[in-house]
């Protein structure tokens, strides 16, 4: 890496780096200002990690933005002061923060898919502000960047910068913006839900350099999560978030072993949801020796897989196993070069253009990110309607009366027919996604990771209505999901995937139940425990197990 620029020593810890005292945002929905962030004060000291925890809206993303002096659109600083290395950012220019804003303070946010522009190679996106502020030549940004690719754990990290947004995974994406928020090496950084489109595997890895980036560079950051395992393994403190206020605030050690209020507490409880595997019926879709490529890269290898009707397939495994790829193939996103699919014993083209339209209806998708999957333009009223007018030909009272029973079928009322995205949290989102799928009255729902970005308590809410829309509708569901807890509680059989082929399949019970096929142990392995110190232990644990992997995924044929 290039020499630095702001004196890593000077750096360690000490001081307050960034010193928040008594801030309140407020945001503008439905005609009316309210509360976001209640007089919340933070301190962040240099070469210190400080977790912010909190259910949706508890206003963890909102007071991140803030340490940059930023508050987001429809949202404003009301009052309070935001210090950063003594300097109060409420008081600057708008010149002066942006020659801050990524080059002293950095930002990795959650959606890395709406994050980088599509049209731009990687490299170029991540060497940018440094090169446009002047504080490398292109050369040496590129040089930097490919070390950093390398520290993340990136394949062939000499030529996948030259690829576009669209050629890598979701959780390679994630892993090159936190590199380019780390290209100019910043003083202090802010990750806002980092790994959660990380599959556990791959999340591991992840923040074990992350971690050693910010340790390396004496960075101090703000990690803000819903997943309480992944920041007892990055914070020195953590401070717990709800409705806007500040709950309580501890050394992790203190907190994990011993937190003070029952929010908290209900916080540290393990999703206990579990979804008994029903018998299966007749077959309604079979994927047949399917093989599919991005140009020349093969990325699924003579896939067979069977999806019974009214029972719920998880699949799994690490970024870039091919899990996607395959949802893809099966609703004609992506044709196949090989192979078919039948659907109900009637063989599919592989392009959606050549579908008629009963298939198209029978074969919905809902995406990973609500936030790219819905016009932002639109309203909630208008993104249903358009599905009710395509499928079912709706007009007048009766289309606006069927969008009404849809928002009632996810659980929402009809004061939501008028709301943006923009008015809508996380969670209600989702829903919003998975009712335009249900407009079709669908037989197959792909679900893409819908429930990776949401905390846990929003989480259990999407899966206790996707299980009773399954009860009441006989709906079939394919998931993906890199979380195990998902798996355990949805699932009702399980095919595991590395390399675009499949390691395993069967029942949940056999899936998940000892004795482990290698890769499978690997994958269970490496879910996060609510420990501290737990990141190192099974770093020096999965390199064994990882030399089991390899040899049995060579012969392995389901």
């Amino acid at each position: 890496m290039s020499t630095d620029t702001h004196g890593f020593e000077a750096r360690r810890k000490g001081g307050n780096l960034l010193e928040i005292r008594d801030l309140r945002i407020d945001g503008f929905s439905n005609d009316v200002w309210h509360k976001i962030v209640k007089g919340v004060d933070l301190a962040v000291k240099r070469g210190e990690i400080v977790g912010l925890i909190g259910e949706s809206g508890a206003g963890k993303s909102s007071l991140g933005l803030a340490a940059m002096g930023y508050a987001k659109p429809g949202c404003k600083i009301v009052g309070g002061k935001i210090l950063f290395d003594g300097e109060d950012l409420l008081g600057c220019s708008e010149k002066r923060l942006r020659e801050l804003r990524g080059n002293r303070i950095a930002y990795v946010a959650q959606s890395a898919a709406a994050a980088f522009n599509p049209a731009k190679r990687l490299i170029v996106q991540t060497v940018e502000a440094a090169v446009r502020k002047g504080l490398k030549s292109r050369a040496e940004a590129e040089a930097d960047a490919i070390e950093l690719y390398r520290q993340l754990q990136l394949p062939d990290p000499e030529q996948i910068g030259y690829r576009y947004p669209h050629q890598v995974s979701g959780g390679q994406l994630q892993r090159i913006m936190t590199a380019m928020a780390m290209i100019c090496k910043p003083d202090l950084i802010i990750f806002d839900e980092p790994t959660t489109a990380l599959d556990v595997t791959t999340q591991v890895e992840v923040l074990a350099s992350v971690r050693a980036l910010v340790e390396r560079y004496h960075t101090a950051a703000l990690y803000i999560t819903h997943d309480l395992a992944v920041v007892a393994q990055m914070a020195d403190r953590i401070k717990v978030l709800r409705y806007g206020n500040t709950v309580e605030e501890a050394p992790t050690n203190e907190m994990i072993g011993h937190p003070k209020e029952d929010y908290t507490k209900s916080l540290w409880a393990v999703r206990n949801l579990y979804k008994k595997p029903s018998a299966r019926d007749s077959l309604l879709l079979r994927v047949q020796n399917l093989s599919a490529s991005y140009g020349k890269h093969k990325v699924l290898n003579d896939i067979n897989v069977e999806l019974p009707r009214g029972r719920t397939i998880c699949v799994v495994g690490e970024s870039g196993s091919g899990k996607s790829t395959l949802a893809r193939s099966i609703a004609g996103l992506l044709p196949p070069t090989n192979g078919s699919v039948v659907y109900d014993g009637r063989p599919l083209p592989g392009a959606l253009q050549y579908r008629d339209r009963s298939i198209l209806k029978k074969i919905q998708f809902v995406h990973q990110i609500p936030d790219t999957a819905l016009n932002p333009r639109h309203t909630v009223g208008e993104i249903l309607s358009r599905a009710l007018q395509i499928f079912k030909s709706l007009k007048g009272p009766a289309l606006i009366a069927e969008t009404v029973r849809l928002l009632e079928r996810i659980e929402l009322d009809e004061t939501f027919y008028d709301r943006l995205p923009s008015e809508l949290s996380g969670g209600q989102k989702q829903r919003i996604c998975i009712a335009r799928a249900l407009a079709a009255d669908p037989e197959l729902i792909i679900c893409d990771e819908v429930t990776s970005a949401l905390d846990q308590v929003v989480q259990e809410g999407i899966l206790n209505l996707l299980n009773d829309l399954q009860r009441q509708l006989g709906v079939t569901y394919m998931f993906i999901t890199h979380d195990i807890n998902t798996v355990r509680a949805i699932a009702d059989e399980v095919i595991v995937m590395k390399g675009g082929k499949i390691v395993e399949q069967g029942l949940k019970t056999d899936i998940l139940s000892p004795p482990y096929h290698p890769y499978t142990e690997l994958l269970l392995s490496s879910v996060p425990k609510m420990e501290t110190g737990w990141l190192s232990g099974i770093l020096k644990a999965r390199s064994a197990v990882q030399v089991a992997v390899e040899s049995p995924l060579q012969r392995s044929a389901v």
